[in-house]
């Protein structure tokens, strides 16, 4: 190795050790007066211990034949059982040498990018943003669902779009406008309104340190053994499985500062 290579090496394990270094007085006296101040919520003592592999496939609350005819059961197959699981294997692998930040949630560990050593970044921006998004697109889903919404995220989509057929042309616009593979999504803004935000890719609103209300997957592995290239049809059809109880749970926990 040149005495260059030697430099650049040291300066990486510099980082990552600095690093290191913060989340673990983050996780000491301070944890307190950090999350006070909105800062890390870090997990339970008994939940701190560091392993190789500290995030899991979160089953499916449903069978995977369940959303249909919206969505087929082989597309949920490897949807949930090959796509997820890859995402959390490799987020998993990233984070193999880290044991810090095995220690943060995954909220917070998306929303320390910008710090983490540059050879991880990329690993954890794509697989760690491709398992909160996952998680969340199961939970807010149901056999039997859809419908009109209910209760207080009905009143936020009235008071923020004028009405629930506004809304869902907003998202489904949204949703058929980005570009290859991404999301659509719902957030909170500053002003308390819902606002709809499309972003590239399995990057999330929690890189922004913002909670996710809800929010559909346009990538085609999504879709396509369905719906091949219509992308628009795919999107009205959703609408059939959304599980208002759910999203209004997330409205809630995110109104309080949740970053889910």
């Amino acid at each position: 190795m040149t005495m260059h290579a030697n430099v650049r090496k040291g300066a990486t394990q510099a980082q990552a050790h600095a690093l290191d270094r913060r989340l673990f007085l983050a996780a000491g006296a301070a944890g307190a007066a950090i999350a006070a101040a909105g800062g890390f919520h870090l997990r339970p003592a008994a939940a701190q211990a560091t392993t190789q592999a500290p995030y899991t496939l979160p089953s499916l609350p449903y069978a995977t034949a369940a959303l249909e005819p919206h969505i087929d059961a082989q597309t949920m197959e490897l949807h949930h059982g090959k796509h997820h699981q890859a995402y959390v294997t490799n987020l998993n692998n990233a984070l193999a040498d880290h044991g810090q930040l095995q220690r943060l949630t995954l909220a917070e560990l998306l929303a320390e990018l910008p710090r983490l050593p540059e050879a991880i970044r990329n690993a954890v921006r794509n697989n760690g943003g491709g398992h909160a998004n996952h998680a969340m697109f199961w939970s807010i889903m149901a056999p039997n669902a859809g419908g009109a919404p209910e209760g207080d995220i009905a009143t936020a989509i009235d008071d923020s779009f004028g009405g629930f057929d506004a809304f869902k042309k907003a998202f489904n616009d949204a949703g058929a406008k980005q570009f290859g593979s991404g999301w659509v999504f719902v957030t909170v803004g500053a002003d308390g309104k819902l606002a709809i935000k499309a972003q590239p890719n399995q990057d999330t609103p929690l890189m922004q340190g913002q909670g996710v209300v809800m929010g559909n997957d346009v990538w085609e592995h999504a879709y396509y053994l369905k719906y091949q290239n219509r992308r628009a049809d795919y999107l009205t059809a959703w609408w059939n499985l959304v599980n208002w109880h759910a999203v209004n749970d997330r409205l809630a926990r995110v109104r309080n500062g949740e970053r889910i």
